[in-house]
């Protein structure tokens, strides 16, 4: 199993270019995003599904705020001092999933070193808010690590949401470049203790492919990440938002895609989404549904 060298990762191969959706319920989401004001990760991170998402009438919710206190050479979420929480935040995230119509929302958030509790309060209530308002939808959660604070951990957890996700990223070699201020262990520890936590919550995790990793890093990412009990996995190809940020090392193809997602199945992930587009939240909710079948 290899992946594709030498051009490839400096020109788009084939089987990275698609058309841009922006059919369906594209225009519907963004004005409703504008009115209640609230941000989201597909257009804070420059997801390229962001176009699919919005035509097919979804989003992922970015709560507190769009400015991150960490600077991820992977990621376009701005870095800069963040403001003050916003305490009327969890109601307009209420309002958005309801006025939706999501049966599934994924919540997650730009990092907050700068709060005691890294923001694992203001989680809390999100969760509550939207099931106020619409008991029947499935909250996904995608946390920070904050800070290692495994009380924040527990903090989210207890609100019972209805998957746990917190993305590894990369294999540990390559994280002092792509993820400064992020450790590898640390991250395993949270996802370790949400899932010790409540053994019938669903702990989800995610890598981004073609940063220098071997696939042979990307296995034992695996087997460590079943080992702390995570039991769904995404994983999808980078892609450099700016100049500035890390240049893509590889573009993998879409068949080490489908041998990745095997030997994940053989590891003994529930449910496994491995496919060049594919995000952390990209169709979250069939993957949720896929896990519970299992």
């Amino acid at each position: 199993m290899a992946y594709e060298h030498g051009q490839n990762a400096k020109r788009m191969p084939e089987w990275m270019k698609r058309p841009i959706a922006r059919e369906g319920s594209y225009q519907d989401v963004k004005d409703l995003l504008k009115r209640l004001d609230l941000h989201t990760v597909c257009q804070a991170a420059k997801c390229p599904n962001q176009g699919e998402c919005f035509a097919s009438g979804t989003a992922t919710f970015l709560i507190m705020g769009d400015a991150c206190t960490r600077g991820c050479r992977f990621c376009a979420v701005d870095t800069r001092k963040p403001g003050p929480l916003d305490p009327d935040e969890p109601a307009r995230i209420a309002e958005a999933v309801l006025r939706m119509h999501l049966k599934h929302v994924v919540v997650t958030t730009v990092t907050r070193d700068d709060l005691p509790d890294g923001g694992a309060a203001h989680f809390v209530q999100v969760i509550r808010a939207v099931r106020e308002v619409s008991p029947g939808t499935h909250v996904e959660v995608l946390t920070s690590d904050f800070a290692g604070d495994l009380t924040a951990v527990d903090t989210v957890a207890d609100a019972e949401p209805d998957v746990f996700n917190h993305n590894v990223e990369t294999v540990p070699r390559l994280y002092a470049e792509v993820r400064p201020g992020a450790d590898y262990h640390r991250s395993l520890s949270v996802l370790a203790r949400a899932a010790g936590s409540d053994p019938g919550m669903p702990v989800k995790s995610g890598l981004m492919l073609g940063l220098g990793e071997t696939p042979d890093e990307v296995v034992d990412v695996m087997r460590d990440l079943r080992a702390a009990g995570c039991g769904i996995l995404t994983l999808g190809q980078y892609l450099r938002p700016s100049s500035k940020h890390l240049p893509v090392a590889e573009f993998v193809t879409p068949a080490v895609f489908d041998d990745l997602a095997a030997r994940a199945t053989e590891l003994g992930f529930h449910a496994v989404a491995s496919a060049p587009f594919v995000r952390s939240s990209y169709h979250a909710g069939e993957m949720t549904e896929q896990a519970d079948r299992t």
